[in-house]
């Protein structure tokens, strides 16, 4: 079971059953892939497993491990474990409705009705997990409900956090149950949940990925953004994700379409079992085998699992841009562009008008300065000029002061209410640099040669070890909008985000192992904007000799 948008409780009482939760039930067969793919199979022992629920519903995901549990119980010849299963719910109706759903199943399978009572009544708990002290567990699997912070009363938002580290920012409540599920588990314990998969690349998601990537192994990744998992569909963009508290080993990555069901499901458990590392595409799904996942708490990629298999090849093989004497940076942010950016180049004295690099000079792809400056309050040492020498300068910035004093910037320093939100750089001016514009649809590097300052809907690349224009071809290849597409975020039509954060996640050779042939290659394809011949090259750099996956 899960819940979008699910309203919580007073944390002052347990909800009444008159309010609307939204209950969506996870499909059966949706559940017993997630059981097999944690083991909590009959063929094991689960007499001496803990498994936990952590958010129990009805009892869709209870079904199947209670069901599961008794054949394994029968099978070994034991009694059913008073404390094998753990689950947790806040509503009293689904603390019910699974406590007899549990009766019916155990007494079916003839285990007596006064034992089925005490178990059931054992096995399930009416409470917050994300509140309670969790119990270590073997196992962890469900579906936690997807609600964000802003939505829950204050003051249980409060204890939320006070008790999920991992919960910062504009968070959604299942990165608690990450949490609290991961930290129960006990050595070599496996959580899987079906659960959205926005945390992955949100920065609400951040601290829960740097947890996991210190401490434990993703095993498998399935994505399932088309499938019918639940019984009612919903807008959920879900992913089965399978962590295992062990050290990282190799991770099966799995992307499915609207044709997976029961039936396609059991081929992908085969595959996704086998650990091979061949790539593999049917009917429903295609899948890869990674060396291991990737690291740190930066956004994790998404893509098709041919994709992720050759980022995580030029991940291992090749250094992040700015590990190549490089530097990514944005332009700057005046606060005030209304004031600080001009096309009048008598407005003030003419050593406080820096010329600016505009989204609009670069849209060519060959750099045609239109005109525009910034108004420029600050020294070559990166100080702010005395308004008492620019007698220009000063009449114009106090025409503008009410506007000016009214930015955040100038009310913590009031004595510097003409500053501009950046300081600027004074050594840039001068240096070659490729341009990126923020938002596109593809990768748009542009050389301007230097005497321009960048505005903050640029972002910039120099180098100290690169010919720009054979940079530019690396950037300007499908290579490099492979990194952007599988980090960044898409907004509405596709638009991709050239952040310096997506940027700096491109991996490139070393400037000195690429041939003459390959310099020569890139560089005339960057001056005649040949996407097709800057991808050919760039291949070649990277030693890549197939096409790239969708």
């Amino acid at each position: 079971m899960t819940s979008k948008m699910r309203q919580l409780p007073n944390p002052s009482a347990i909800p009444a059953e008159s309010i609307n939760h939204g209950e969506v039930y996870t499909q059966r067969w949706v559940v017993d892939l997630i059981l097999d793919l944690v083991d909590y199979t009959p063929d094991r022992d689960l007499c001496e497993v803990v498994i936990t629920d952590p958010a129990c519903g009805g009892g869709a995901f209870l079904v199947g491990i209670t069901e599961r549990l008794s054949e394994s119980c029968r099978k070994f010849g034991k009694e059913l474990p008073i404390d094998g299963i753990r689950a947790f719910d806040i509503l009293a109706r689904n603390v019910s409705s699974s406590r007899e759903k549990i009766r019916s199943i155990l007494t079916a399978d003839g285990w007596g009705h006064d034992n089925a009572e005490i178990l059931a009544e054992n096995w399930v708990t009416q409470g917050d997990y994300l509140l309670s002290d969790t119990p270590p567990a073997d196992i962890v699997v469900g579906n936690p409900p997807y609600i964000r912070l802003e939505d829950v009363p204050a003051d249980r938002m409060q204890s939320y956090r006070a008790r999920n580290l991992t919960m910062t920012g504009r968070s959604d409540i299942y990165v608690g149950f990450f949490e609290r599920g991961l930290e129960s588990l006990k050595e070599g314990g496996v959580l899987g949940f079906i659960c959205a998969d926005r945390w992955m690349r949100n920065q609400y998601g951040r601290e829960l990925r740097r947890l996991i990537a210190r401490r434990f192994s993703v095993d498998s990744v399935v994505i399932m953004h088309d499938v019918d998992a639940f019984e009612d569909r919903v807008a959920a963009y879900p992913a089965v994700t399978i962590i295992r508290n062990s050290p990282q080993r190799d991770t099966m990555v799995a992307d499915t379409s609207k044709e997976l069901g029961p039936k396609q499901a059991r081929r992908l458990l085969s595959w996704l079992q086998k650990k091979e590392p061949t790539e593999v595409t049917e009917v429903g799904f295609t899948t890869a085998c990674l060396p291991h996942w990737f690291s740190g708490d930066e956004s994790w990629p998404t893509g098709s699992p041919a994709r992720l298999a050759l980022l995580e090849h030029l991940n291992d093989t090749f250094p992040v841009l700015e590990e190549t004497d490089t530097k990514v940076g944005i332009g700057v942010a005046t606060g005030a562009d209304s004031v600080f950016l001009t096309t009048d180049a008598n407005l003030v004295e003419s050593d406080r008008l820096l010329p600016l690099s505009m989204v609009k000079d670069a849209r060519s792809g060959v750099f045609d300065w239109t005109g525009s400056y910034l108004v420029n309050p600050w020294t070559a040492d990166g100080d702010l000029v005395s308004l008492d020498s620019y007698p220009r300068l000063n009449s114009y910035l106090q025409e503008n002061r009410g506007l000016l004093s009214r930015r955040h910037v100038a009310k913590k320093r009031t004595d510097q209410w003409y500053r501009t939100i950046d300081k600027v750089d004074a050594s840039l001016v001068g240096k070659p640099k490729l341009l990126l514009p923020d938002m596109r649809l593809t990768i748009h590097p542009t050389l301007e040669q230097g005497g321009h300052y960048p505005h903050h809907n640029l972002y910039y690349v120099t180098s100290e070890s690169w010919d720009l224009e054979v940079l530019g071809g690396l950037l300007l290849s499908r290579v490099a909008q492979l990194f952007v597409e599988s980090y960044a975020v898409r907004m509405r039509g596709g638009t991709l985000r050239f952040q310096a954060q997506y940027l700096r996640r491109i991996r490139v050779p070393q400037p000195e192992s690429l041939s003459a042939r390959n310099r020569q290659d890139l560089i005339a394809a960057f001056r005649s904007r040949d996407v097709d011949a800057a991808t050919s090259a760039a291949l070649r750099a990277y030693g890549i000799f197939t096409s790239l996956p969708k």
